[in-house]
């Protein structure tokens, strides 16, 4: 029962990105066909890459100019600006980080499909290679034993059949098949260059592949960290923190659209091969393989014939043919000839391997097994590979547009905690609510307050707490009161009279202590704290 052979057919994308224009450094068009080894076909993949290099220029100049724009035009932000300005940033974080995060799933899919795209080429080029190492073994190993075991044992058989002419006629016979199987068999197309060829491209592209895919695993590990930083940088307003997050993000910046030049170029590249790898096969392989042998195994066609099939055919009759000789000997010549037996043994158990070896060549030599790894390599690489390529050219593109604007809301952030400390610059040193007041407050060696609860305090004593008072003004009775009931200003628990403030609230201590007034407080305090 046959079996439905299968087709390759490129995917949609492929010919969409064959179809991007090819330049080379004089910006003059070239041919999109895949020719890795001309020049000018290395330039245009080369200005593909160069995409990135201007992404990257293009998100400096906006940096540029938005960082221009935040110095010049926020000099003038009221008051009333501030809290809008922050809402704007905390939206603009949140949703740079949305995208991030959504830039970083589609990296880690795009990653995990080039490397089993990736992985499904170097397996069918290891099988393909095996394959292909078993053809040269088994042709190897059969002409060495019909060039040097087979013509040993008929040179000795010549001398003991010397004197019997019918005997030396079928050991010609015999010498003319085994000359037709060395000529088949040396006539089989050397493919042991293929077979190093092959070997070397599955080891380079696994090597090359493995370092690919750890660079974009820590790329994105990198992203997933510059967006949890940038959460915590944002929530506690660290300037070390917020300066180690840019530096980040402007290394992550340069790798992204780096990844993007080089992922571009890569998928291009390999979008012209897979829209027609038959061609450039049969192109790399003319050298030691036929154009009807390439075409065989690259379409494997029932109409096509095996360019094979003729000389397995020949070797197949002559080993038989040989075989028939042989028991005709061993049946006919060992009563006469005893010392035959030996040789005509021998040469029956290398007929028996060679025609083992030739049956095992012709399953080989078929087509379908090494078709099969041909089109399994290629929809790895065009489907998985180039898919897994796209994903990635999208994750570097996002991850990029949102570096960019996680950098402008860092750049915002900073102004405005620059914008914070102005703002605690300017306080009045002497405002009662200033902190540094009222650490000033109880510093003794900056203050010469003394107590006025006490009897023995002088007059003086509160002269050097304030200036004198205007002789229309009287003292500030917040003053007074607060030496009063606490003995230190502590301007939390006074009344700011005269200045719009509430009325405070007393606790009961300081109350008793204001109705226990003596009338010698009273008369040295005067009538400022009575009921």
């Amino acid at each position: 029962m046959a079996t439905a052979r299968l087709d390759y057919v490129a995917p949609w994308w492929t010919y969409w990105l064959h179809n991007f224009p090819h330049f080379n450094f004089f910006f003059q068009p070239i041919d999109n066909t895949f020719k890795p080894e001309e020049a000018s076909y290395q330039q245009s993949l080369i200005f593909l890459a160069c995409v990135g290099a201007v992404g990257l220029g293009l998100s400096l100049l906006v940096l540029t100019v938005y960082l221009i724009c935040l110095c010049c035009c926020c000099k003038d932000m009221d008051e009333d600006s501030k809290r809008p300005e922050t809402c704007c940033v905390t939206w603009v974080a949140i949703i740079t980080g949305l995208i991030m995060c959504s830039a970083v799933g589609v990296g880690f899919y795009g990653n995990s499909e080039t490397n089993d795209g990736v992985y499904q080429l170097t397996y069918s080029l290891y099988n393909a290679n095996h394959t292909l190492g078993g053809i040269n073994n088994l042709v190897a190993g059969s002409l060495g034993d019909t060039e040097t075991g087979l013509k040993q044992h008929l040179e000795r058989l010549d001398e003991i059949f010397s004197t019997s002419a019918d005997y030396l006629k079928t050991l010609r016979f015999m010498q003319l098949m085994v000359g037709n199987i060395i000529r088949e068999l040396t006539a089989l197309p050397d493919i042991s260059k293929a077979n190093v060829d092959l070997a070397a491209i599955a080891d380079q592209t696994a090597f090359i592949e493995y370092y690919r895919w750890l660079n974009y695993l820590l790329l994105l590990i990198l992203d997933l960290v510059i967006c949890l930083a940038m959460c915590l940088g944002m929530a506690k307003q660290s300037r070390w923190l917020l300066i180690t997050i840019m530096t980040f993000v402007a290394l992550s910046l340069i790798l992204s659209w780096a990844s993007l030049g080089a992922s571009t170029a890569t998928a291009v590249g390999t979008s012209d091969f897979c829209v027609s790898p038959d061609k450039f096969i049969v192109n790399q392989t003319k050298d030691f393989l036929s154009a009807d042998v390439a075409h065989y195994y690259l379409f494997c066609s029932p109409n096509l014939q095996n360019p094979f099939q003729q000389s397995l055919t020949i070797c197949q009759r002559s080993l038989t043919t040989m075989q028939l000789q042989i028991q005709g000997l061993l049946q006919f010549s060992v009563p006469f000839f005893p010392t035959a037996e030996r040789d005509l043994l021998g040469i029956q158990r290398l007929l028996n391997s060679t025609e083992f070896s030739v049956h095992q060549l012709t399953a080989l030599l078929d087509c379908r097994g090494l078709h099969k790894d041909y089109l399994d390599s290629l929809m790895g690489v065009c489907y998985d590979g180039v898919e897994g390529l796209l994903y990635l050219s999208l994750f570097s593109l996002l991850a990029a547009c949102a570096l960019s604007a996680m950098l402008c809301a860092v750049f915002r952030v900073w102004t405005l905690m620059a914008s914070r400390d102005k703002e605690y610059d300017d306080i009045d040193e002497e405002d009662p609510f200033n902190p540094d007041a009222r650490r000033m407050s109880y510093n003794p060696r900056r203050s010469n307050v003394h107590s006025f609860c006490s009897y023995t305090s002088s007059l003086g004593s509160v002269a050097s707490l304030h200036p004198p008072p205007n002789p229309t003004t009287a003292p500030p009775e917040y003053m007074n009161q607060s030496m009063l009931f606490g003995g230190s200003p502590r301007y939390e628990n006074v009344p700011l009279i005269g200045r719009g403030s509430p009325p405070p609230s007393y606790s009961p201590s300081m109350r008793t202590t204001y109705l226990s007034m003596t009338d010698a407080q009273i008369r040295h305090f005067g009538t400022d704290f009575q009921v």
